[in-house]
């Protein structure tokens, strides 16, 4: 799970070094797609209404027939049956079948969770490449049948691949509507029965493999420091710039300083490999002799990382557990277990 202090462990850095984030504010992005998804699908579920009595085409001929005109007995036992069927709101009219906008709208709703899913799988297969993050890992599982080395993703690429299938099953109801012939075309029925059987029992899968990864994640603080000490440098230049500004050196002067200084270590790591030595030629200069002994401090990873602790503890404690708590009684039930 995530709590506060997994909030403010382990900073991480964009595909393209910008400012610095916690896994836990990373998790929370990830859950918060999660939390809009459970929402989507609550709205649908108790927005949905019942067909009820209707009759063949919709008019309730029929059932006026049977009641003898009488218009309350077949209101009546339209409520009546909406209620037996578990609904609380029914059509005031349909056609020979409810409208097929809902099946477009419920399908809409449970791709939701596809997109989201294939959104955390992503993220952790990027992280994974660069070893910060890795999806669990059975003892006798085969990365690859080719590279006895390689530990693929395949949880995630899993999810990747089912989770593009799901998403891409929202346009068929969309045209199943769209191509109604007044009250209804037969050629509705097989699209449906596959349609929505194949939905639904794809988010299920998606769902036990996601939490099959989350339950089992590993991550490597270790590899996590070492991509943020080789990038703080570069990240810390207006932190620097601010201080030796403070320490009363000429604004314009000490950008190109440090602009220099930045170039020649960056072609030390792209043109030679080597790691980012910025911070020794800042030690090295003594322009910048005001702020040598405060290095340490204004480099500091807790420094660029805002308040993304506070986000993530703010955001658990309003937001996910008072939406989760209905749902606690089936959180103590076994992670799925997955062959791979």
């Amino acid at each position: 799970g995530i709590n506060a202090e997994y909030g403010k462990q382990w900073y991480q850095r964009r595909v393209r070094a910008a400012q610095l984030t916690t896994l836990g504010k990373r998790s929370c992005l990830w859950l918060q797609d999660l939390l809009i998804d459970l929402k989507q699908l609550k709205a649908t579920a108790d927005n949905l209404s019942f067909r009820g009595v209707k009759g063949t085409t919709g008019t309730q001929a029929s059932f006026l027939e049977l009641f003898n005109g009488d218009h309350d007995k077949v209101e009546q036992l339209d409520k009546l049956v909406t209620e037996k069927a578990g609904f609380t709101s029914k059509f005031t009219i349909t056609g020979q079948t409810y409208t097929r906008k809902i099946d477009s709208i419920v399908i809409n709703a449970v791709a939701g969770i596809g997109s989201t899913i294939h959104k955390f799988c992503t993220d952790l297969r990027l992280l994974a490449s660069l070893k910060e993050l890795e999806e669990p890992f059975a003892q006798k599982q085969i990365g690859s049948s080719a590279m006895p080395y390689k530990r693929n993703p395949m949880r995630s690429e899993r999810c990747c691949s089912l989770a593009r299938h799901l998403v891409s099953l929202t346009s068929s109801p969309m045209h199943t509507h769209a191509n109604q012939w007044f009250e209804r075309t037969l050629d509705d029925s097989a699209n449906r029965r596959v349609v929505l059987a194949e939905a639904f029992l794809t988010a299920d899968i998606l769902l036990n493999t996601a939490q099959n990864i989350m339950q089992g994640m590993v991550v490597y603080p270790k590899v996590i420091e070492k991509h943020i000490l080789e990038e703080i440098p570069f990240m810390a230049t207006e932190n620097l710039l601010m201080s030796m500004v403070k320490a009363g050196a000429d604004r314009q002067e000490c950008h190109e300083k440090l602009r220099v200084l930045s170039v020649e270590a960056g072609k030390q790591v792209k043109e030679f490999g080597k790691s980012n030595d910025m911070l020794e030629r800042i030690r090295d200069d003594e322009y910048f002799g005001s702020i040598h002994n405060k290095l340490g401090d204004i480099v500091n990873p807790s420094n660029f990382i805002g308040r993304a602790p506070q986000q993530v503890e703010k955001f658990l404690k309003e937001e996910v557990f008072p939406e989760i708590e209905p749902y606690k009684s089936s959180f103590d039930k076994e992670v799925p277990r997955l062959n791979v």
